[in-house]
């Protein structure tokens, strides 16, 4: 990996549509994002700074209207739990995303294999998909701080290619992408425009790195908790067409600034020749191993997404 950040690729659709005034907005968000955040947490250091940003957004969260959101996602999903039991697990999971932010200025010190802070499970298997040349799909979802996986991966495999969700605020965008550089993570393939970028790794043997945890409207339906979800076909699609193994990794905060990733064991997706048969049947494993990670860390997910249609909640009788 080089130290000259990776040439900065972003939708042109995002800022097309920018008026004047939303620029203007966009500025003062950026120093904003400087003055009250980047740089006050950056004094804070790794562990002060997931502990506050963590205790400050449980204060904050139960404000927002991804409060109800949670918390419906959360009965659908656990329709047997008491209150008790789907209020402490939402205000953990505000608390994982505030340490998630409060530990994102800090990442460059979060190394996952000098740093002393990241176990990373199965390393071996990374060595082995890296010396085989023929690249492979990783697949994993918003657990604990996210941003952990890829530097795993990437710092094992420097050629391997990411996938990100552009910011609206090209600045912020821009300084987000320079920490990633900055962390390991040396390529990234925007999501609306980086599909030809994730072919074109596959076709040369670099493995490629996705979130197929949240929903996608142009997917599949298939099961999460018992309930149908739009789920992405892309990364199976992909593992089919260049004949490689999906490969699923999650991440669990063991404490401040502090994780365990897994590399588990790679699976070639189903191949019978019904194309569409087996897109159903490897996404519905995906879909199963994500649901048991969330499952074994339920406070470590991003229930604030709508990752069911509203239909589910009716019909589960939530309101």
């Amino acid at each position: 990996m080089t130290d000259t950040p990776p040439a900065y690729v972003r939708p042109k659709d995002i800022d097309n549509r920018a008026s004047f005034w939303q620029r203007v907005q966009w500025r003062l968000e950026t120093v904003a994002w400087d003055v009250i955040y980047w740089w006050p947490m950056k004094l804070l250091g790794p562990d002060k700074a997931s502990d506050f940003c963590g205790w400050l957004l449980k204060k904050i969260g139960p404000m927002l209207s991804q409060h109800k959101t949670m918390r419906r996602n959360l009965k659908l999903a656990f329709p047997d739990w008491t209150e008790v039991e789907i209020e402490r697990t939402a205000m953990a999971a505000w608390e994982s995303a505030g340490r998630t932010a409060g530990e994102l200025p800090h990442l460059p010190a979060i190394d996952p294999y000098t740093s002393g802070r990241v176990d990373v499970v199965g390393v071996e298997r990374l060595d082995e998909i890296n010396a085989s040349g023929k690249g492979a799909v990783f697949i994993s979802g918003h657990f604990a701080n996210w941003e952990i996986m890829p530097a795993a991966i990437c710092k094992r495999i420097p050629h391997a290619v990411m996938t990100y969700r552009a910011l609206n605020n090209p600045h912020i965008d821009r300084r987000i992408n320079k920490l990633r550089h900055d962390y390991g993570t040396g390529t990234a393939a925007p999501k609306g425009i980086g599909t030809r970028e994730l072919m074109r790794a596959l076709a040369r043997g670099a493995p490629i790195a996705l979130m197929n945890d949240q929903k996608f409207r142009e997917g599949v339906s298939v099961p999460l908790f018992g309930h149908e979800a739009m789920t992405a076909q892309g990364p199976t699609r992909l593992a089919l067409k260049y004949g490689v193994p999906i490969v699923p990794v999650s991440t669990v905060r063991t404490g401040p600034a502090r994780f365990r990733v897994e590399i588990h064991e790679p699976f070639l997706p189903q191949d019978t020749g019904d194309a569409e048969a087996d897109i159903l049947a490897t996404v519905t494993r995906i879909n199963g191993f994500l649901e048991d990670c969330i499952r074994a860390e339920p406070g470590q997910w991003f229930w604030q997404h709508r990752r069911w249609p509203k239909e589910a909640w009716r019909e589960a009788g939530i309101t």
